[in-house]
C-alpha cells in the first residue's frame, strides 16, 4: 500500500476530509474544476468550516489541483462529486458523469476507481462505469476495478466525523473489496462493513436519508394536524418521548444536499422498474410543502394579532439549510421568505453564518450586515437555530405588539407567538 497515489476528485463537505485523512498517509492529489476553491484550498482556507488550519498542516502528503495532469499517475480514484436534482426533482447526473469522463482520461491498468456519491442502486454500474470504459478504453474487471463507499459526512457535526463513524464498503470484484477495505481501514477507525455488492451498498445509502426524510414527513404532517385542533406539537413529542421506543423526530424545513434530495433518487430508480412508491413521495410532499405552511401560519398568527399583512415588516432570522454551518444550498427558509413576499411583506434575512455574496447569487436575497433596535419588526420568524440566535435578546427588535415564530422549537414559551 505504500505505492499507493490518491486522488479525490470533488472537494466538497464530503471529498475535502476524505482528502485529509487520507493525506496523513498516502500520496493524495485533491481534485477540483473550481480554480477558486483550489486557490483557497492552497492557503488552507476551507469556506465550508468542515477542515482546521491544525488538519491541514497534518496533512503532508496532500496537494490540491484544477489541472488533470496532475491525476495522471494516481492508482486510486475516489469520486466525491455532488448529484443533485433538477426543478422537475429528476436526478442530475452531469457531475459525476463528467467526473467519470476525467478518470476515464487518465486511468490505466491496475486502477482502483470507488465511488461515494449518493446515487440510486445500480447507477455506478449502468451509468458510471460505461463512461469510463467508453473514454479510456478499458474494460472492468480486467483492466480497472471500481468500489462503491458511500459517504456519511454531516456538515457542521463535530462530533461525527469521518474517522469515527462506521463505512460501508464494497467491490467490483472480491479481490477489489479487499483492497479497498484495507484501503479505508487506515483513516476509519470506527470499523468497516464489507456490503455484498455494489448496489447494496448504493441501496443502503439513499435508504438512510429516505428513512430520515419519512420520519420528520410524519412530525411534519403531526404539527399540520395539531394546529388544526389547537394543541403545541412539541409538547406532545415530548409527552408521547416518554416511553422508551418512541423516536425523537422534531418537524421543520428539510433542505441541504441529502434528505431534502436522495429519495428522489430512489422514487426515480423506483418508477424506472415500473413501481410506483406511496410513501416515499408522500413523505416529500409534505416536507416540501412546509415552508409554506410556516408562513401561513405567520399570517395567521399576524391576522389573531390584528397586525396588517400587507408591507407588514419581518426579520428572518437565519437562511442556512441547518444550523451552526454556512451552507445555503437547498434552503427551505428561502420557501417561507417567497411566500411572505407574495403577500407584500417586507422581508428583511440576517444569517452570520452564510456568505451574503452566495445568497444573493444564489436565491437574490440581499442579508442585513447587522440587526438594528432603532428598526423594529412586526415580526420575526427564528428559522434557523444558530448558536448567536440561542443568545440574542429578540424582543429587543420587535414592536410592542408582535408575533414571534420559533420553527426550531428552543426559544422561551412565554415569549412564541407560536412555533411547529
Amino acid at each position: 500500500m505504500d505505492k499507493i497515489k490518491i486522488a479525490v476528485i470533488g472537494l466538497g463537505y464530503v471529498g475535502l476530509p476524505l482528502a485529509v485523512e487520507f493525506g496523513k498517509h498516502f500520496n493524495v492529489v485533491g481534485f477540483d474544476i473550481n480554480k477558486y476553491r483550489i486557490e483557497q484550498l492552497k492557503k488552507h482556507y476551507d469556506k465550508t468550516l468542515e477542515i482546521s488550519q491544525e488538519e491541514f498542516a497534518e496533512a503532508k502528503n496532500l496537494t490540491f489541483s484544477y489541472e488533470i495532469i496532475d491525476i495522471k499517475d494516481c492508482s486510486v480514484y475516489i469520486i466525491t462529486v455532488p448529484t443533485p436534482v433538477d426543478k422537475y426533482n429528476t436526478p442530475d447526473l452531469t457531475p459525476l458523469l463528467k467526473a467519470s469522463e476525467t478518470v476515464g482520461k487518465v486511468i490505466s491498468k491496475g486502477d482502483i476507481v470507488i465511488y461515494e456519491s449518493t446515487v440510486y442502486p445500480g447507477c455506478t454500474e449502468e451509468e458510471c462505469i460505461p463512461v469510463i470504459e467508453k473514454v479510456s478504453g478499458l474494460k472492468l474487471n480486467q483492466d480497472f476495478f471500481v468500489g462503491y463507499s458511500p459517504e456519511r459526512i454531516n456538515p457542521g457535526d463535530k462530533k461525527h466525523r469521518l474517522t469515527n463513524v462506521v463505512k460501508i464498503v464494497s467491490g467490483s470484484t472480491p479481490e477489489t473489496l479487499q483492497k479497498i477495505y484495507e484501503l479505508y481501514s487506515v483513516i476509519v477507525k470506527a470499523g468497516l462493513h464489507r456490503a455484498d455488492s455494489i448496489k447494496i451498498a448504493e441501496a443502503a445509502k439513499v435508504i438512510e436519508n429516505t428513512q430520515r426524510d419519512i420520519n420528520i414527513a410524519f412530525v411534519n404532517e403531526l404539527a399540520m394536524l395539531f394546529d388544526a385542533l389547537g394543541i403545541d406539537t412539541l409538547s406532545v413529542l415530548e409527552a408521547a418521548g416518554t416511553k422508551w421506543n418512541f423516536l425523537p423526530f422534531k418537524p421543520g424545513l428539510v433542505g441541504g444536499h441529502c434528505i431534502g434530495v436522495d429519495p428522489y433518487y430512489l422514487t426515480h430508480k423506483a418508477k424506472a422498474v415500473g413501481y410506483h412508491p406511496e410513501i416515499i413521495l408522500a413523505g416529500r410532499r409534505i416536507n416540501d410543502n412546509m415552508g409554506y405552511f410556516i408562513a401561513h401560519r405567520v399570517i395567521k398568527l399576524m391576522s389573531q394579532k390584528k397586525i396588517p399583512v400587507y408591507d407588514a415588516k419581518i426579520l428572518v432570522l437565519g437562511i442556512t439549510f441547518k444550523e451552526n454551518c454556512p451552507d445555503i444550498k437547498n434552503s427551505k427558509v428561502v420557501d417561507i421568505i417567497n411566500e411572505l413576499k407574495e403577500h407584500n411583506c417586507k422581508v428583511d434575512v440576517f444569517d452570520p453564518w452564510a456568505d451574503k455574496s452566495d445568497v444573493m447569487s444564489e436565491y437574490g436575497i440581499k442579508l442585513l450586515n447587522n440587526l438594528n433596535k432603532n428598526y423594529p419588526y412586526d415580526v420575526a420568524i427564528l428559522a434557523v437555530a444558530h448558536r448567536e440566535f440561542e443568545k440574542l435578546n429578540i424582543l429587543d427588535y420587535l414592536k410592542d405588539i408582535y408575533v414571534l415564530f420559533d420553527v426550531k422549537g428552543i426559544l422561551p414559551k412565554e415569549i412564541i407567538t407560536g412555533r411547529l
